[in-house]
This record gives C-alpha cells, sequence and structure tokens, in this order.
C-alpha cells in the first residue's frame, strides 16, 4: 500500500514539491549563512517525495544524544524558520490536507499534507526515518527513561 500511494503521491504533486523544496535549499547554500536551513530544506525535499512510510521525528529522539540542531541554536533556528517561512509553509499544507481529506479517496493524501506540515513549521533538528525505526526509537528511549527511573 505504501508503495502505490508513494506513486500516486510523486506523480500528482510529490515530485513538485520535492523539486521545490531541493531549490531552496540550493538558494540557502549559497547564501552560506544559512546553510542550517538548507539542510533542514533537503530532509524536507526527500520528505515530499515520498512520504508514505515514513515519519519525521528529532535526530535527539532517534540517537539520544543533543547536536547543534537539537540544542539552543536549533530552537533559535527554528524560530526565525517559523517567522520567515514555517508558518506560511505550514499554512499552505494544512489547506491542501484539508481539500485532500474532503473525499474519501483523498484522506490518506491528506494526512501526508499534515506530516509535511508538521516538518515545515520547525525542520531544524529533525530528520525522517522510517515508521519501524521511529517506532523502535521511541520504544528504546522509554525503555531507557524507565531504566533510570528505577534506579
Amino acid at each position: 500500500m505504501r508503495l502505490l500511494g508513494n506513486i500516486i503521491w510523486f506523480v500528482f504533486g510529490g515530485i513538485f514539491l520535492g523539486i521545490s523544496w531541493w531549490v531552496l535549499g540550493v538558494l540557502m547554500y549559497i547564501l552560506i549563512i544559512t546553510i542550517p536551513f538548507g539542510k533542514a530544506s533537503f530532509v524536507i525535499g526527500n520528505f515530499c517525495f515520498f512520504p508514505f512510510g515514513k515519519e519525521l521525528m528529532s535526530r535527539k529522539e532517534l540517537s539520544g544524544k543533543d547536536d547543534i540542531g537539537t540544542g539552543a541554536l536549533g530552537l533559535i533556528g527554528n524560530i526565525i524558520w517559523i517567522i520567515i517561512a514555517g508558518i506560511w509553509l505550514c499554512i499552505g499544507h494544512v489547506i491542501s490536507g484539508l481539500i485532500c481529506c474532503i473525499t474519501i479517496i483523498g484522506i490518506p493524501f491528506g494526512i501526508q499534507h499534515f506530516k509535511i506540515a508538521g516538518a515545515c513549521f520547525a525542520p531544524i533538528g529533525k530528520t525522517v526515518v522510517t515508521k519501524e525505526v521511529a517506532a523502535a526509537a521511541l520504544k528504546a528511549n522509554a525503555e531507557s527513561k524507565i531504566d533510570n527511573l528505577r534506579k
């Protein structure tokens, strides 16, 4: 089902979404100071090509360690991103998701727009993984927290 959903998504708009994010990423790399935004744009672009079966999650949740994008600098970067572009991109994907959800057939595509809207809102410090990897990481983090509480 994921394969069919990804093929339909890619043909009917995913290719244009992904390429537009990549173009934005190249522009961000050219401006040099906005390289963290460029990296996030490439992550979201890849997510836009084939979103079915994938989840967006914090790199800290995935690895269990902080990095430059998951700490204070990542928070500042996300705030700047939200003000400049994130809110508008998020609103666009929410509207697209609502339009897709008008029909029963469009509901899975609307859900994907809502996932991408979340990615658009605060992309710095995030990565895209399969649903299975996300579930395993969350389970491992929960077990680690339980072990720490028992000590």
